[in-house]
């Protein structure tokens, strides 16, 4: 079974992660989980910011509205992905004494969100310009 197939079907049998290795200290896996619900807390905002987006900016043309939106919401769904699979992934690395792994989901996000944020300036400033 690959890698990540493994790690999908721990998702959901979190049990299992038990299985791998030995139990590290219970600091580094509370420090695993308090991450995770980090990265939980800002999937959250990014789902909020999407609806606060389609709702509270009727004025935007339709087309903008509902791309910056969805751009939002979708940062959003993937970061609550990405959280789960972090976790197990950093979880197992730290009951087998591997290091942990190295991901460029968060430059990723990071760049969604600076781009959605720049369009969401342009979009104010010319709002309030041709008023």
């Amino acid at each position: 079974m690959s890698g990540f197939a493994r790690s999908l079907r721990l998702w959901f049998a979190p049990r299992r992660v038990g299985d791998e290795g030995e139990t590290p200290d219970y600091r580094f896996s509370l420090a695993n989980e308090r991450t995770f619900l980090a990265w939980i807390r800002t999937a959250l905002a990014l789902v909020g910011g999407g609806f606060a987006v389609d709702q509270f900016l009727p004025d935007l043309r339709w087309g903008v509205r509902v791309g910056l939106a969805a751009a939002l919401l979708a940062a959003g769904a993937l970061c609550a992905l990405r959280a789960v699979n972090h976790w197990v992934r950093c979880e197992i690395a730290m009951r087998r004494g591997e290091d942990l792994p190295v991901s460029g989901f968060p430059t990723l996000l990071s760049l969604a969100v600076g781009v959605v944020a720049v369009v969401m300036l342009v979009v104010v400033v010319l709002g309030r310009a041709g008023s």
